[in-house]
């Protein structure tokens, strides 16, 4: 048996106390902590920076397209809201359209809020058809095949002067207007002017056939129109309005 080299013992005892004798140092968790803390703050700063660049950038081009102040295309003239006419504009809506024994009519209720240039009052006895300019007109245009029913008195035919628009005048009132073959052998026009309240009317003809309308009201008015077209040799019993609920709100038998 070969006796082991005292230098070689000598080494490993060295070795082996030197292993027992060191102590590690602690791992440097705060300093780990405090670099990661230190991370996520440039990026929330990166991040909010960013997002306000874009914001800007958005806020740019929504003013440049919307034609806000300071962009290339702001509009000259604000907009004009719909609700109501101004003292300029003519409004204008069809009542009621169709077809009738095989021939095409409609009935359009117009309103200016302005006499239009040139309009001329027909004169009554004393009176020089002179109108102060602060009025209105309301028109109702009555077209059978094409053509304007009283065409031949002029273009302001079937129009009425009125206050503004609400005239009480204005309503509560009604027409059977026919084209040229006047009577019963052509078709005729019932146009009723009924009160903001009737929500449709209904005329019953002697053969007891019921014929509905709804009410149309112009906008920005209080002027309601209804239409209903009658054939060939129909004849009125009856006109019936209604409110929304069904409620009869009045009866006219003057149209035998």
């Amino acid at each position: 048996m070969t006796e082991p080299d005292p230098m070689e013992n000598n080494l490993r005892r060295a070795m082996t106390d030197a292993a027992r004798g060191y102590q590690p140092s602690p791992a440097p968790v705060q300093d780990i902590l405090d670099a990661g803390r230190t991370l996520r703050a440039r990026r929330r700063v990166a991040t909010a920076a960013a997002g306000t660049v874009l914001m800007a950038c958005l806020g740019t081009a929504t003013a440049w397209l919307s034609g806000s102040p300071g962009g290339n295309h702001a509009p000259e003239h604000p907009a004009t809201s719909a609700a109501s006419p101004s003292r300029e504009a003519v409004v204008s809506q069809v009542v009621g359209s169709g077809m009738v024994d095989g021939r095409s009519w409609s009935v359009t209720a117009e309103f200016h809020p302005t006499l239009p240039a040139g309009y001329r009052v027909p004169a009554k006895p004393g009176e020089t058809g002179e109108m102060p300019v602060d009025k209105s007109l309301l028109c109702r245009r009555i077209v059978i095949d094409g053509v304007r029913t009283d065409h031949e008195a002029g273009l302001w035919s079937r129009c009425r002067v009125v206050d503004g628009t609400g005239d009480p005048t204005g309503q509560s009132s009604a027409e059977l207007a026919g084209d040229n073959d006047k009577g019963l052998p052509g078709i005729r026009i019932y146009v009723g002017h009924p009160g903001l309240r009737v929500a449709y009317a209904v005329i019953t003809l002697d053969t007891g056939r019921r014929l509905t309308a709804p009410v149309r009201t112009l906008l920005g008015t209080r002027y309601s129109t209804f239409a209903i077209p009658l054939g060939k040799g129909q004849t009125i019993a009856t006109v019936d309005h209604y409110d929304e609920r069904g409620r009869r709100l009045a009866r006219d038998t003057s149209w035998r």
